[in-house]
């Protein structure tokens, strides 16, 4: 099993700044490697959207509502993901979700996994 825990959330006003983190590891194994790690946002009501997503080979898409203002980025070593948040806006109000993919832990694979999320709130 993989555990990703989200941090970073809180409430700030408009043009402000957030960053977020999200730590992986394995409940019955080592982490091995961790093949991408992406960010997903849901706002009540709405579908979970995806935010941003860091392969292993070093690409950074971003969903277009957020280029020029999240940067993604993250440390292999500590199976860490992070997404630094400017210029933020009240529409990026949400729950921000970790998420992981093709994660090696010992002797097998777990192809998708999920943090509780963390909350973000952008004022006027």
């Amino acid at each position: 099993q993989v555990q990703l825990v989200e941090s970073g959330g809180g409430l700030v006003q408009a043009g402000g700044s957030l960053r977020l983190s999200c730590v992986a590891s394995g409940a019955s194994g080592r982490i091995f490697s961790i093949n991408a790690m992406g960010w997903y946002r849901q706002a009540p009501g709405k579908q979970r959207e995806w935010v941003a997503l860091i392969t292993s080979g070093g690409s950074t898409p971003y969903a277009d509502s957020v280029k020029g203002r999240f940067t993604i980025s993250r440390d292999n070593a500590k199976n860490t993901v992070y997404l630094q948040m400017n210029s933020l806006k009240p529409e990026d109000t949400a729950v921000y979700y970790c998420n992981a993919k093709d994660v090696r832990i010992a002797d097998f694979r777990v192809p998708d996994a999920w943090g509780q999320g963390t909350q973000v709130t952008v004022s006027s």
